[in-house]
């Protein structure tokens, strides 16, 4: 009987135990996640400064359509430019997340590459962008100064550029909005603006 109840009690002991060290860890993460900043698009020097407007360059799409890419747009708010490769495997698996995030975010979406005719083209059966416009040509790429790739610019109906900078993930697409909706061109200005008001 004895034995039996210092084994209850050694049982509770050890589970309180538990829960004091569960607890600890809770608090441990809730300060790492407020210590850790958030991920944003990682913009890049030169090009186009945000805040400025775009250059409106003539291009061609896949299907031989003369557009200009860039410059007011009728009855667009956002626009989305997402310069990608078929032959880079960061931008094949970052396609699904920026379809999804310009559903969401309600911003049409406008995919850039140079590559081949054929390889552009098997990207967009493979990752099913019929519905949407495919520029293909350096032209673009050249006028916006896009040196790596995944890399997006958000421009509104005047052709003003919002933000922009390396994408690869969603989270990065979604800091290009959060950018614009703050009025800064990055979300690490965005940090480092917090960093310097905290020191001072």
């Amino acid at each position: 009987m004895t034995a039996l109840i210092v084994g209850q009690v050694l049982s509770w002991v050890v589970i309180v135990a538990l829960v004091v060290a569960l607890l600890a860890l809770a608090r441990q993460v809730g300060v790492l996640h407020m210590r850790v900043a958030p991920a944003g698009a990682l913009q890049t020097s030169g090009g186009p400064a945000v805040g400025g407007k775009a250059p409106a360059v003539p291009a061609r799409t896949l299907e031989g359509k003369d557009v200009i890419v860039g410059g007011p747009a009728k009855n667009v708010s956002l626009r989305l430019l997402m310069f990608v490769s078929a032959t880079c495997p960061l931008c094949k698996g970052l396609i699904p997340a920026a379809r999804s995030f310009a559903k969401d975010e309600r911003v049409e979406l406008t995919f850039v590459g140079d590559d081949t005719v054929d390889a552009q083209q098997g990207m967009i059966a493979a990752q099913g962008l019929e519905d949407y416009r495919f520029i293909n040509g350096p032209e673009v790429g050249q006028a916006f100064e896009v040196g790596k790739l995944p890399y997006a610019v958000l421009l509104d109906a005047e052709g003003v550029i919002l933000s922009k900078g390396l994408v690869n993930s969603r989270e990065h697409l979604e800091s290009l909005v959060v950018a614009h909706e703050l009025g800064i061109a990055t979300v690490q200005d965005y940090i480092s603006g917090l960093k310097k008001a905290v020191a001072a």
